[in-house]
């Protein structure tokens, strides 16, 4: 069966919405001074968005299929929109880190450091860590890692709604 609508636009489409709104609850959370220590419910924000936004974009796959939808399809769906809302997000994170808020790692490197001391750790273990940390603190790093947190929560979360929603011809007998 040839698909009727192209997952292509539908993955770009809400890519760039999912990351247009990524972008606008990091800068809610910036305006509200929390950037440096964002509440719980921000990540569960973030989980719920992703989710509605790789669903949504499964059911327009779906609708526009004629009710039809592959698990292979719906995690192509999912991992590919999500994966152009992380690249979208990353841009936005090179531009605040480096003209927005330029001094960012140094301000999250000292309420590390604080927490470490008030954990009780040692003058030679917070140097060790501190080694440590400035070593994966660098841009390509932080952009590689957020790129591959991204693809594997996506992945996570279009394989489980793929599972749920997925309907075939042989399905329907």
């Amino acid at each position: 069966m040839e698909n009727q609508v192209s997952s292509k636009s539908i993955i770009l489409n809400q890519g760039l919405y999912l990351g247009i709104v990524s972008i606008l609850i990091n800068l809610v959370v910036y305006a509200l001074g929390n950037h440096l220590q964002p509440h719980w419910s921000v990540s569960v924000l973030f989980f719920v968005v992703l989710t509605l936004f790789i669903v949504m974009g499964m059911k327009q796959f779906k609708s526009g299929n004629g009710g039809f939808m592959s698990w292979g399809e719906a995690v192509k769906i999912g991992v590919g929109l999500t994966m152009i809302s992380a690249v979208i997000v990353t841009i936005y994170n090179q531009i605040f880190m480096n003209f927005i808020e330029p001094d960012l790692m140094q301000q999250m490197s000292a309420l590390q450091e604080q927490q470490w001391i008030d954990a009780g750790l040692s003058s030679d273990q917070i140097e060790t860590s501190k080694e440590m940390m400035e070593k994966f603190q660098g841009p390509l790093i932080t952009s590689a890692v957020g790129l591959l947190v991204s693809a594997i929560f996506g992945f996570i979360v279009s394989a489980i709604a793929g599972a749920v929603m997925k309907e075939s011809a042989e399905d329907q007998y």
